[in-house]
């Protein structure tokens, strides 16, 4: 494979699933400090407050980084780190300035490039409390912003990267639909007293895009000019295949190219400037208007696409979910073969071509440059392994391999414009509702004793990285 020298190489990783140190030097609680603390609601019972204990060990993180030849890192800022009690009228907190500030020091000393997400879904519960959260518009969009400006001031001088949300049908979906995340609110009582799942999804989508895009507006106006930086926003999106041939599967995989596959309707308001047909006919009037001062707001208000896609599935008919677009998807064929072998998790399967296929459909809907902000996989069965088996993790190499080769493919045969791939992840680590259970990382962390062991698979990505430059 052959990628131009300014191509992006990175790892990416989120300050509630590495930091720890939760109640350190000021931090307040966010919505995820709350969840994770509610019997059943992790898989393993387990939280972040330890995490890969990253708040402490900020300059191993760096030093592996440098080791793997890594030349940009993804990470977050933690919301109740900055302002613990969350809001526009409350303290900022000095100590979780100088964190960060002293943290992009270092990855800059290091010769590597901050790209920094400003909310990877950790809340201050505070804000929760003191008027629902993602559900008051009013107060969240105003509130997200004014967290926004105080890390433009505080390191926009620096860093030039900028992603305002990660995964936004995440934080509406799972947190406000099936309860599987924080807040964990759901029409489903034996998860959660309060919620409901066919209205507060939408909602939530629609003020998340708020926000974003006038966190952006605040940046492009006061900010940009003088600190030549970019700004974007990162949506989740995995492949989809129609499960046969036939003509009558030709609707069906319409319908899924649409929502693609999870992430129904935050990319079209974005790049379009529009709402879609396929999300309006199925929700009416569920699903909240822009109205005409919104939309000047929203449309184009991301400098790249970035793009986190882990897998492909097969869709057909059959669907009720609303969540999944009302289609059916898995990984058997008709023919009762299976798609691609399978991983740790259920939702996830090496089918590189797809990620090929994924890159090109982006790219001819939005015309817009793309960054692979997370890709990764979880290996069968590293919990239950050695230290000596698990760092020979050639299950995580396979899936890579497939993968960049893909993308480069997509890149210099088909023209697509992709400018930068993070793997997900730098370190094992507290994998949301999975707990500690699921491991991504090309870092082996061993929970008990936080030490850290180099994988296989990053010593492939660095060699990778290093002929695809030379080449």
């Amino acid at each position: 494979m052959s990628l131009p020298n300014d191509f992006v190489w990175g790892y990416a990783t989120a300050s509630y699933q590495i930091e720890g140190s939760n109640e350190a030097d000021g931090r307040g609680v966010s919505i995820w400090d709350t969840f994770s603390h509610i019997p059943g609601k992790t898989k393993d019972g387990g939280n972040g407050d330890v995490a890969t204990n990253s708040y402490l060990r900020w300059e191993d993180d760096i030093e592996s980084l440098k080791t793997y030849g890594a030349k940009a890192y993804r990470f977050s800022v933690a919301w109740p780190r900055i302002i613990p009690l969350g809001g526009r009228d409350d303290p900022v907190n000095p100590k979780g300035i100088e964190f960060y500030s002293k943290f992009i020091d270092g990855l800059l000393s290091a010769g590597i490039e901050p790209y920094v997400t400003l909310y990877h879904w950790d809340l201050p519960q505070a804000l929760e409390d003191r008027y629902r959260g993602w559900l008051n518009k009013d107060e969240i969009v105003a509130d997200f912003t004014n967290f926004s400006k105080i890390c433009f001031e505080a390191f926009g001088d620096r860093v030039k990267n900028w992603i305002t949300i990660n995964e936004p049908w995440c934080v509406a979906v799972l947190g406000y639909g099936n309860g599987q995340c924080a807040p964990g609110r759901s029409s489903d009582r034996t998860k959660s007293q309060e919620g409901d799942s066919s209205t507060e999804p939408w909602i939530v989508g629609h003020h998340l895009m708020l926000a974003h895009a006038h966190a952006v507006k605040l940046y492009r106006e006061q900010y940009k000019s003088k600190q030549g930086g970019q700004i974007g926003i990162t949506l989740s999106f995995n492949w989809v295949m129609p499960y046969d041939d036939s003509p009558e599967s030709q609707p069906v995989i319409q319908c899924a190219y649409s929502k693609l596959s999870n992430n129904w309707d935050f990319q079209d308001p974005v790049f379009r400037g529009r709402t879609s047909p396929l999300l309006k006919g199925i929700l009416g009037n569920r699903l909240p208007e822009y109205s005409q001062e919104e939309w000047a707001v929203v449309k184009g208000s991301s400098d790249f696409f970035g793009l986190n896609t882990y897998s492909t599935s097969l869709v057909q008919e059959g669907g009720t979910d609303e969540f999944n677009g009302k289609v059916t998807t898995g990984f058997i064929k008709k023919d009762g073969t299976e798609l691609a072998p399978p991983s740790h998790v259920n939702w996830l399967r090496t089918y590189p071509p797809g990620f090929r296929a994924l890159l090109n459909w982006v790219w001819d809907n939005y015309k817009t440059p793309i960054y692979i902000t997370e890709n990764g996989y979880p290996a069968r069965g590293e919990n239950e392994m050695s230290v000596e088996e698990v760092v020979h993790d050639a299950e995580r190499i396979t899936y890579f391999s497939g993968m960049l080769e893909n993308l480069a493919k997509a890149k210099t045969e088909d023209g697509v414009d992709v400018r930068g791939y993070f793997a997900w992840s730098l370190l094992d680590n507290f994998e949301w509702a999975d707990g500690y259970d699921t491991r991504f990382g090309v870092t082996y962390v061993d929970f008990q004793t936080q030490k850290r062991y180099p994988k296989d698979s990053s010593d492939f990505l660095k060699k990778v990285r290093w002929q695809s430059r030379r080449s």
